[in-house]
This record gives C-alpha cells, structure tokens and sequence, in this order.
C-alpha cells in the first residue's frame, strides 16, 4: 500500500529541482523498466500491480490499479512505476561522433533524438544547460530504454565547441548540401532550437555548414521538425562509415 510520503516523493520528480534534489527520476511501464534494469542503472523502488521483475522483495511495492493511477503521468497507466537512481555523467569520448543540442524544448524531440544516437551509435550526447532534462518523464517514456546506452552530458556549449578536438558542423538552411559532402566518422553534429535554429554565439564556433535539401516544388515548408533532421544528418554520417 502507497504511503503518503511515498505519493509525494513520486509526484514531485515531475519538476526538475526535485529530481535533481533526490537524484531520482521515474520511468514507466514493463518494457521500459525492464530494459532500465538490464542496465547499469540503480533502482531504488519498483510499485507494481503484480508483474514480477525478478528484483529483491525489500525494492517491491505492492499496489493496486487506483494507487498507480495516483503517481502515474500516462493517461493509461501501463502496470508498474520504478524510481532510478540519476547516474553521475562520464567522460566524453572524443573519438567519435559527438551530437550537440543548442537549447532544445521539446520533450519528444529530445526523448527521439537520444533513440537515433542509440541507433546510429553515438555514444555522447552534449546538451547546453538550456536543453530540456533529459530525466523528464516524457522524454525517459520517448526513448524506449536507449537512455540507458546513451551518455548525455549538460555543459556549457560555447566552452565545449571550443575545445574540442574534432571538426563541428552546424545544421543551417543556407548550408552546403550534406548529400554532396564527404563526411568524417569523427566530428560534433550541432542541432539547434525549434524555433530559432543554431544560436548566433553557436554558429561563431561552427566551421562546416550543412543542409538538408528541399525538392518540394514550391519549396514552401519553412523548416524540418530537429528529429527528423537529425536522422537525416546521423545517416548521411554513417552512411560513408
């Protein structure tokens, strides 16, 4: 049975500040805690309806279908809620291709982005301090477990593009025509805001511009959804490997 201290402590990881204050976060539903506890990741509590996960007993919270209504975010709750320990951020490999984001919003973007660096095997994911969190319950629910094989890492953005050791491209609708690049197997892909693209600062520190064609006859779409571009651009990238 929920306790009331429990119900509050699981309502309170939807904000930020308390996720950082507990160093907690939420995820929901058999698939996706199944493929949290395949991971390295620590679980700290499971509430469950009945489903067995094979975990220790003293991790179990036996609850009923009302009480997971209670702490669930989903509109149709899916059988169990865990709450993961955040892990502490490693370091950045430098050899490979490195996905950069300049202030995304969006949770679905963010959560479907992470799913592509899973898929085309990007290991690091670099987000300004901007970027939405990448333990907010629609972005863990978004990625389908590939949170737990990506490294993302908030940091400062200028600072680490000025640094880096490798090439940094930018995604810009004036670019060069990335169907008609030679692209390296080592470099920082920079995907920018919703609304406003690729920060005026940011670009400062972009050497490569590159650019997703339109072959629309009226060309009259303003822009593609950062998703789907970053899909395009990742494999564009893998496709030369």
């Amino acid at each position: 049975m929920l306790t009331k201290s429990q119900i509050k402590l699981i309502t309170s990881l939807a904000q930020k500040k308390n996720r950082t204050k507990e160093g907690l976060f939420v995820v929901e539903g058999i698939k996706g805690i199944g493929e949290f506890l395949n991971s390295s990741l620590d679980l700290y509590k499971l509430y469950t309806t009945g489903a067995d996960f094979g975990v220790a007993s003293e991790q179990v919270v036996a609850i009923s279908e009302q009480e997971l209504k209670k702490i669930s975010t989903l509109k149709t709750p899916n059988t169990a809620l865990a709450l993961f320990r955040i892990p502490n951020p490693q370091p950045i490999e430098n050899g490979g291709l490195i996905v950069a984001l300049d202030d995304l919003r969006d949770p679905g973007n963010l959560g479907t982005i992470i799913r592509l660096c899973d898929w085309f095997g990007v290991k690091d994911l670099v987000c300004s301090s901007a970027t939405v969190d990448c333990f907010n319950s629609k972005v863990v629910q978004a990625t389908m477990g590939s949170l737990t094989r990506v490294n993302i890492t908030y940091l400062d953005l200028p600072s680490f593009l000025k640094n880096v050791q490798s090439e940094v491209f930018g995604t810009f609708m004036e670019g060069a025509n990335v169907y008609s690049q030679t692209l390296p197997t080592k470099g920082v892909l920079v995907m920018g805001n919703e609304a406003n693209g690729i920060s005026s600062e940011i670009e400062q520190l972009v050497k490569s511009k590159l650019s997703i064609p339109r072959y629309g006859n009226l060309q009259a779409t303003e822009s593609l959804n950062v998703a789907t571009a970053t899909a395009i651009f990742l494999s564009e990238f893998r496709r030369g490997k």
